[in-house]
């Protein structure tokens, strides 16, 4: 049996805004080993390419535009996420992919920290989650600090260890930023959605008593339906179409002298 990583967050002390400290496990990764690999046989996601699947990571290589938008249809409401590719092109180009080719559908929020972070992106199909768990992209500089309602993916302690993975601020995390969690989005419009997914469950075994993100990895939707019914989840995901340049009003001839 091999041993295996899934993106978790670190560990690190918040400062909030009333100066109480509390500890959470920033966005990281933890080591399974999985005993079973799931035989079920699953469609692939509808894609512009015969050869673009989920189960192929490698294929799913678009760039993604400098500037773009991803729907996010929940069962709690719709959220807009505006990435823009400069601030982590490799983040942006692999988020591009992921809403683009539905790798977050059917998936489940996991861990959500009220004033902390909502975090997401572990595969409701354990075919997929294995497919994924080492197509890791490389670190980048942090150009954006995590302020409340921006993206960033999780990661752990040790370098290049970004996947599938990310959590969405609810608060100024600001000191995440020395820790490399390099956001690359901004909710631009439905944080109001986001304030509202369920956050009973609290924080994820072994630290609490919530959901267990190396057994998500292994038994899908399944595990979660069962042990955690109320977890809201995403239904779909769409790229937005970009919105038409606004039209150029013609210019007037200049007059004639005579």
């Amino acid at each position: 049996m091999r041993k295996q990583t899934v993106p978790v967050l670190i560990v690190a002390t918040l400062a909030w805004a009333q100066m109480a400290a509390f500890t959470w496990a920033s966005p990281q990764a933890t080591s399974t080993t999985r005993k079973t690999t799931s035989s079920t046989a699953h469609p692939t996601s509808p894609t512009n390419s015969s050869s673009a699947s989920l189960l192929k990571p490698a294929s799913l290589k678009l760039q993604a535009p400098a500037v773009f938008d991803a729907k996010f249809i929940t069962t709690k409401g719709d959220f807009v996420v505006e990435v823009t590719r400069a601030w982590s092109p490799r983040g942006a180009d692999r988020f591009y992919n992921l809403v683009k080719y539905h790798f977050y559908d059917g998936a489940a929020f996991f861990r959500v920290i009220q004033g902390f972070v909502v975090q997401f992106g572990i595969s409701a199909r354990p075919d997929v989650s294995q497919a994924w768990e080492n197509a890791k992209i490389p670190d980048e500089p942090v150009t954006q600090s995590n302020t409340r309602g921006m993206l960033t993916y999780a990661k752990t302690d040790a370098p290049n260890t970004r996947t599938t993975q990310v959590f969405i601020n609810l608060g100024a995390n600001a000191n995440l930023d020395g820790m490399g969690f390099s956001p690359f989005g901004k909710i631009i419009s439905g944080m109001e959605v986001v304030d509202k997914l369920y956050s009973e469950y609290g924080e994820g075994q072994p630290s609490g008593n919530g959901p267990d993100q190396n057994r998500i990895q292994k038994e899908g939707r399944t595990y979660l339906a069962k042990a955690f019914p109320l977890l809201d989840t995403i239904k779909t995901t769409v790229i937005m179409p970009a919105a038409p340049a606004a039209p150029v009003a013609p210019k007037t001839p200049a007059a004639v002298k005579k």
